[in-house]
């Protein structure tokens, strides 16, 4: 059968989702090979397409950008904690994913 997922819900009953934030240049290819990652791990699995993306992109949003920790995009954090910085891999923006649930 079909596996069914527990949603941790806050007080007021909505579902929770961790906050995930991506950094990202337009110029950057990996950061567009990151997008298509996103796209196609959300169609392979339902579970992640209710998660919900803040992208930032730096040229555009600097003053986003202020007090974060990381030289390299794109990059993920989640709940503020950097979990992806650079080259992505289809693993490594599963475990964004999967953070962003956990």
């Amino acid at each position: 059968g079909e596996k069914l997922l527990c949603y941790s819900t806050n007080r007021k009953g909505a579902i929770y989702m961790k906050h995930v934030k991506m950094m990202y240049l337009k110029s950057c290819p990996y950061c567009k090979q990151a997008f298509a990652m996103v796209d196609e791990l959300k169609q392979l699995h339902k579970e992640y397409q209710d998660i919900e993306i803040e992208t930032i992109e730096e040229n555009d949003e600097p003053e986003k950008t202020k007090g974060l920790d990381y030289w390299y995009v794109p990059t993920y954090f989640v709940e503020g904690e950097k979990l992806l910085e650079g080259i992505p891999t289809k693993a490594k923006i599963e475990a964004v994913l999967k953070a962003a649930l956990a």
